[in-house]
């Protein structure tokens, strides 16, 4: 799931906010592709991944997932690993903070965009629809508190929790989220996909109810164009948790994925500590 994450997020960053023309021509899954602006993370993953291995590492030690707790790991993740990919006025905010507590202090959690639904995912391992939707609330108000991005945290926490637990299949995932959320979605996203939370999730959800392969998943996020990394990401991770989705990537995916410290080698360790927690 993380490494899947991770995946989505490496090849879709160079192809984040490219010209049609470039991903009609490199989006043939082939090769990682260089982003012209972010150079730093050719094969690695971005933010997306980084914030979601917080909330998994929590998760893992039975942490209580507080305001305080959660706002020192996202501060932690990033000083141990600093890497680009983050929303450039972010990162150089986390730069400047030493802790969660100053992260809580001086941060203005306004935001409508996609960065609190971009790490929500873990969060679908907890047992409970209600314990998920408390914690979701928690840990997106941390950084964008806006109605926006809790419906679209939510809902991307509670569709990771649906394929995790096999609580049904790809055409019934509507009308489970729809259920839980005072918020109808659709589900039929064809257009560019901006950092809006919501326009994210559409997409993510449009190709996680038609699409019956991670290959075929992964293609379809880039295609869309726009921010195409953090559809990706979110697109593999949960994808790779449906039963009857085939698991068929291209192995020079998991082959050349960055294997530093924190690289694939560390996210297969996480990933496989974090999955017993469904036990």
């Amino acid at each position: 799931m993380l490494l899947q994450g991770a995946i989505g997020d490496a090849y879709g960053a160079g192809f984040e906010f490219a010209a049609r023309a470039i991903i009609e021509k490199e989006n043939n899954l082939t090769h990682y592709r260089t982003h012209p602006r972010y150079q730093s993370i050719y094969k690695k993953y971005t933010d997306d991944t980084q914030m979601a291995l917080a909330l998994a590492e929590l998760l893992i030690d039975k942490i209580e997932l507080s305001r305080e707790n959660i706002a020192n790991k996202f501060v932690e993740v990033f000083k141990r690993d600093v890497r680009e990919g983050y929303a450039s006025r972010f990162y150089q905010f986390l730069l400047s903070i030493n802790s969660g507590e100053e992260l809580l202090k001086k941060i203005i959690a306004k935001s409508e965009r996609n960065g609190a639904a971009m790490r929500a995912y873990p969060l679908g391992i907890l047992k409970t629809e209600s314990e998920i939707i408390e914690k979701n609330a928690i840990q997106m108000a941390i950084t964008h508190n806006t109605e926006t991005a809790k419906i679209a945290s939510e809902a991307i926490a509670l569709t990771s929790h649906f394929f995790i637990y096999n609580k049904g299949n790809q055409q019934q995932l509507i009308e489970y989220l729809n259920d839980f959320q005072n918020y109808q979605w659709k589900a039929n996203w064809q257009n560019e996909v901006t950092m809006n939370a919501v326009e994210t999730v559409e997409a993510v959800l449009t190709i996680l109810k038609n699409e019956i392969s991670l290959k075929n998943m992964l293609l379809k996020s880039i295609n869309f164009g726009g921010d195409v990394d953090t559809v990706a990401s979110l697109t593999l991770a949960i994808g790779s948790q449906i039963k009857n989705v085939e698991k068929d990537l291209p192995t020079f995916l998991f082959e050349e994925l960055e294997n530093g410290d924190f690289g694939r080698d560390f996210l297969m360790q996480i990933e496989n500590q974090f999955l017993k927690l469904k036990q």
